[in-house]
């Protein structure tokens, strides 16, 4: 079918359905409408005991009875609620004794050297190459002392552990300088 062909279809079929749907919505001419056959259901009217006053249910003579006026003392709007009794206090218990621990040493600065590199060597001992960020390069194998501070305690393929001198501190440095 060319296309041509397809989109005049298309739109008289658009048209059609516009035209049903005006239609249906449209609202309907003010002329009274025709009884329906079908019945309507209509709610029921509640029984009235009494005579019958202009409005069904409606007690006319409730409403020209004499009320009491409000008065003084008699009116109460809360007369109803009860009075509401505060609990008796709850005796104050003494919290546990906190458990103080010593004071923990602060831990120590990290170690501000790099790993550049690990070197091989043909005996199969590993060195590492260290920098301190500026100008120093340091090397050194497992168990030697860096800089007069620090010590190698192993070397990985791409990372070395380092405590300082006296053995606190204990560090893992990767080759990526961090």
């Amino acid at each position: 079918m060319p296309v041509r062909q397809r989109q005049l279809i298309l739109g008289a079929a658009a048209l059609v359905v516009l035209g049903l749907t005006a239609w249906t919505f449209w609202p309907s001419s003010p002329a009274p409408a025709a009884p329906s056959a079908t019945p309507v259901r209509r709610r029921a009217q509640p029984a009235t005991s009494g005579a019958a006053g202009p409005v069904a249910g409606v007690k006319m003579d409730a409403l020209t009875a004499e009320r009491q006026e409000p008065g003084g003392e008699a009116r109460n709007p809360f007369r109803f609620k009860p009075k509401v009794v505060a609990p008796p206090p709850r005796p104050a218990v003494a919290p546990p004794p906190a458990i103080v621990e010593p004071p923990r040493p602060p831990a120590p600065a990290p170690i501000p050297l790099k790993l550049i590199g690990v070197v091989t060597r043909e005996t199969g001992v590993k060195w590492a190459v260290l920098s301190d960020g500026k100008n120093a390069l340091f090397h050194g194998k497992d168990g030697d002392m860096i800089d007069g501070r620090y010590l190698i305690v192993k070397i990985g393929i791409e990372s070395i552990e380092m405590t300082y001198a006296d053995g606190r501190g204990r560090q893992v440095i990767r080759l990526t300088g961090q």
